[in-house]
């Protein structure tokens, strides 16, 4: 863990603490010093104060951005909660992995509950290895075409529960490419350079085939659902509908069961050419799901003028739904939004079963997040099904 907090007895406090639980742990009290060290360690935790003289930490955040860190970042500040609120929205649109606010002052069971026992930070599993290595690898439009060309994407699947009676409701595919060399990398690194270079396409069709072949081998009669998501680039494609439509039939499953997620920005390349697609979809069977819903300016128009199926609450709001009044006001704002249109409501960013139950008494229908699954490869996820259903609202339990 790497600390960088202003206050000397602070940082040295929370050192105490975090050396206590298991980890190795420094501090600093410059950025400078913090930096340097950043580049020493390669922490897997790093607490950052958000008010500091010389930089302050959003600035630290967004510079943590820049470099690409994939540490766990805990922001320590004794601010008010809005504040805090947007601290957190910052650095999470940054890209960064934000697990919570460690208020001051610090006690060793509030940075337990954020972070858990060093001793988990400790050796890391092969595909964990494999994406830290890939972090240095440029990506670039060449380098996608040959993945693609060799067949390098792979597909992670990320379940999502009945809020109600914790029942396996389906599951969200997650595209990863798989390089021989540099290990995974994320989507984040390569989807844009995919739509930068024209290959989204390619992309998206290779995706489509890949889940749809194991969803059809892995619950050929089951009821459960497959999201998968759309770049805003492909809906100039009119044909995608009938592309997507062939392949359900020639793997035998029924558009019915397939959720296309979009963001909401993505109907605004072309709103026209979207509309006509979005309503061809839904013609063939398909269902639509408006996805981060609350983070952008247009989502209520784009609610009304598109024939969505499903809204997607966006997990900034229920990552901090527990702390934040102005997240559970959102929050059940968009369900009742949602139901009121005849929708179903999926939140996303489910990170313990106290949000489950607050979703729950809400009436909020689906969820997903890491309490309930993380992302996993085709075999893990079918074996994760068939452990868990069926299964009784008794026997609903967090894994």
């Amino acid at each position: 863990m790497l600390i960088l907090d202003d206050d000397e007895a602070v940082g040295q406090t929370i050192q105490w603490i975090a050396e206590s639980l298991g980890f190795e742990a420094e501090f600093a009290t410059l950025p400078m010093d913090f930096f340097r060290r950043l580049g020493q360690m390669c922490p897997h935790v790093i607490t950052v104060d958000l008010v500091m003289p010389q930089l302050d930490g959003v600035e630290v955040m967004r510079l943590l951005a820049e470099r690409d860190c994939r540490a766990k970042i805990v922001i320590s500040s004794g601010m008010d909660t809005r504040v805090l609120d947007a601290a957190k929205r910052s650095a999470s649109q940054h890209g960064l992995d934000i697990v919570g606010v460690l208020p001051k002052p610090i006690s060793k069971e509030s940075l337990r509950q954020l972070v858990g026992e060093g001793d988990q930070s400790g050796p890391q599993p092969a595909a964990a290895k494999q994406t830290v290595q890939g972090d240095s690898f440029e990506v670039t439009g060449a380098a996608l075409q040959g993945a693609l060309n060799r067949h390098e994407l792979v597909m992670a699947f990320q379940p999502k529960i009945d809020c109600k009676t914790g029942a396996h409701a389906g599951f969200e595919a997650l595209v990863r490419w798989s390089h021989p060399q540099h290990g995974i990398i994320m989507p984040d690194r390569f989807i844009s350079i995919a739509e930068q270079s024209g290959l989204i396409d390619l992309l998206t069709n290779q995706v489509f085939e890949l889940s749809l072949e194991w969803f059809a081998r892995s619950f050929p009669d089951s009821k459960l659902m497959l999201s998968l998501n759309i770049s805003a680039k492909s809906l100039v494609d009119l044909h995608l509908a009938d592309t997507l439509s062939i392949l359900c039939h020639r793997f035998k499953v029924g558009p019915e069961r397939v959720v296309l997620e979009l963001t909401e920005s993505s109907a605004m390349v072309d709103p026209i050419l979207s509309l006509d697609l979005m309503t061809r979809f839904r013609m063939k069977g398909f269902r639509l799901s408006i996805d981060d819903f609350g983070t952008g300016y247009s989502s209520m128009v784009q609610l009304v003028r598109l024939p969505f199926s499903e809204i997607k609450v966006d997990k900034s709001f229920v990552l901090s739904a527990l702390q934040s009044q102005e997240s559970r006001t959102v929050i059940k704002s968009i369900v009742d939004l949602g139901h009121s249109l005849g929708l179903l409501v999926t939140a996303e960013g489910v990170e313990d079963k106290a949000t489950l139950d607050y979703l729950n008494t809400l009436g909020c229908d689906l969820a997903q997040g890491y309490s309930i699954a993380r992302p996993m490869d085709g075999d893990t996820a079918s074996a994760w099904a068939a452990d868990r259903n069926p299964l009784s609202p008794a026997q609903a339990s967090f894994h």
